[in-house]
């Protein structure tokens, strides 16, 4: 029956513009109007990364609760991290609508919302004095008009140190003009030592990971490598969206200018995520994001590398019931292989992923 519930309410809302259907969605999580689903817990799903214990692998794409509205039933589906954001200083409204559209055939999402979210201070207001199950991430931006956006960055660590269990540096967001040249080694170094040293300053030390695009070159990964392990950033989030539209030429809404998400990405970013675990040793914690729709999918980016996982495209088209039948399957190949604990199938595909070429993302880009 919750099956049913969930696929008849996700066919309602893909009947409406996708921007009315996420917040009608955000809005139904905020009432508890949702069938409810969970797995059960199974210690060896449990990961312990950057001095955090996850109960489960699995997480929430930052993007799907910019504004922390609903972090208490999404980890009430199984999640085993929630991630917030981007937030911003300042409120902002983003660019124009519409500016996130379908790409059904491919189950893919093209977005340009850029980083529209409540801003610091409502949304600290939402999650102080507030426990939770499970990881809470909160994803720090910049503001579009900002002049030191950097120090964007710095006002998110200060803002947000009490409430967070780890932070995300994104600076890989296509959608608001310049940010990703923060990626270069010189802007990196900057931001990383004005980012820790904030967060040095207080007495608990929240993790901090960077969250980086798949549209790299081979030398802007190296450079990227470097910089993470010299300024010792506590991990990195492997990817945003992609410029690209290779994978989905000629499709409806394709040209549609935007970071496209979903079922195209995987392959992209799950190479560059295994190139990352190379270059970055097999300490650095790596959190995979990218076309994970399935149990196949999440177990693919484990063995490329990731010691966690975050679904939010494949989350839309998948429903309610996604978080349990992935977590159900990792427990499966647990039970299949006799592990003691799921990060023991972690990197059994680097090898053969990082072989592969990056697409190339600059022919055709919007």
């Amino acid at each position: 029956m919750n099956n049913f519930l969930s696929e008849l309410g996700q066919r309602a809302l893909f009947a409406l513009p996708a921007e009315t259907a996420h917040k009608l969605a955000i809005s139904a999580l905020k009432q508890g109007l949702t069938p409810k689903f969970s797995a059960a817990d199974d210690r060896r799903l449990l990961v312990e990364i950057a001095g955090l214990k996850f109960k489960n692998p699995l997480g929430v794409a930052a993007g799907f609760d910019k504004n922390a509205e609903v972090v208490k039933s999404l980890f009430s589906v199984g999640f085993g991290a929630v991630e917030i954001g981007s937030v911003t200083p300042h409120a902002q409204e983003g660019n124009a609508t519409p500016r996130l559209f379908r790409i059904t055939n491919h189950h893919a999402i093209i977005n340009r919302m850029g980083f529209n979210n409540d801003g610091h201070e409502t949304v600290l207001a939402r999650l102080r004095g507030r426990t939770h199950p499970g990881i809470l991430g909160v994803n720090i931006g910049a503001n579009k008009d900002s002049d030191d956006r950097i120090g964007d960055y710095v006002a998110g660590i200060s803002a947000f140190q009490a409430v967070a269990d780890y932070f995300t540096v994104n600076i890989s967001s296509p959608n608001t003009p310049g940010l990703r040249k923060l990626q270069t080694r010189e802007s990196l170094a900057e931001l990383f030592s004005r980012v820790l040293d904030e967060r040095d300053s207080y007495p608990v030390r929240r993790p901090v990971f960077v969250k980086i695009a798949p549209d790299l070159t081979e030398e802007e990964l190296d450079a990227i490598a470097d910089i993470c392990l010299d300024k010792k950033i506590n991990g990195v989030v492997i990817s945003n969206t992609t410029l690209s539209r290779r994978e989905v030429a000629g499709a409806h809404n394709a040209e549609q200018a935007g970071g496209l998400s979903g079922r195209p990405i995987f392959n992209r970013s799950t190479i560059v995520l295994a190139k990352m675990r190379q270059r970055l040793g097999s300490d650095m914690p790596i959190i995979g994001v990218g076309g994970i729709e399935s149990i196949r999918t999440a177990e693919e980016k484990i063995r490329a590398g990731a010691d966690l996982v975050q679904i939010y495209t494949g989350f839309i088209y998948g429903g309610l019931s996604l978080p349990s039948q992935i977590l159900d399957g990792l427990t499966a190949i647990c039970e299949r292989e006799k592990l003691t604990s799921i990060r023991k199938i972690r990197d059994s595909a680097v090898d053969d992923y990082a072989g592969r070429a990056i697409p190339d993302s600059a022919v055709p880009k919007i």
